[in-house]
């Protein structure tokens, strides 16, 4: 397990250089962040996700990628106007602020439980998808050190909304590996509903 995750790591190239933060000051540069995410990050529409705890790289990386172009799938492009005039520095003090907020649990419908876990925890052999635990972890923290993500308590329409865009080509801010693309593309809707269920309610 340990060298699969160093393999994805160096074939996403993800790993990057680490800035420093400063949450309370990122806090006072919330403020516009709070319509759409919460005023603790913990979104209460489940189309914007929720960002409280989530991974400082991740967050530099997804809004220095939104304010430089490279992602502009789904409903980003709203966030265009709020990020545009950033400098790196209240970028990373915004990912200070919003990771060290406590990330609200949600739950998984019970249907769906036993495909979204199987996928979650095992993957699907036959389709060469790789459990999503490799990368984000048995309970969904994320690695942040690598920059995957925190996904336990995730929106699961948000979570759903992402795959399909990284399925569909949409959404490409993946790396040179294209590693979410290749594997949400191997999903069909089912299967994709299931795990974003099952993820919403990692805690």
């Amino acid at each position: 397990m340990k060298n699969l995750l160093i393999s994805l790591i160096l074939s996403a190239g993800l790993v990057t250089v680490a800035h420093a933060g400063d949450a309370e000051a990122g806090k006072a540069k919330s403020a516009t962040c709070a319509a759409c995410h919460g005023a603790d990050g913990n979104s209460m529409a489940p189309t914007f996700p929720k960002i409280a705890g989530q991974g400082e790289r991740y967050l530099i990386k997804q809004i220095k990628d939104i304010r430089d172009g490279n992602r502009t799938s789904g409903q980003v492009a709203s966030m265009m106007p709020f990020v545009t005039g950033l400098s790196d520095e209240d970028i990373a003090d915004l990912a200070a602020y919003f990771a060290a907020q406590a990330p609200t649990a949600g739950g998984a419908k019970e249907e769906l439980v036993e495909l979204g876990e199987s996928i979650y925890r095992g993957g699907i052999a036959s389709k060469n998808v790789p459990a999503c635990l490799a990368c984000h972890g048995p309970s969904g923290a994320g690695v942040d050190a690598a920059g995957f993500p925190r996904l336990a308590g995730q929106h699961d329409a948000y979570t759903a909304a992402q795959l399909k865009h990284f399925s569909n080509g949409e959404r490409t801010n993946d790396g040179d590996s294209k590693m979410m693309r290749d594997i949400a593309y191997r999903l069909h809707e089912k299967e994709i509903e299931a795990v974003s269920s099952y993820i919403q309610g990692l805690r």
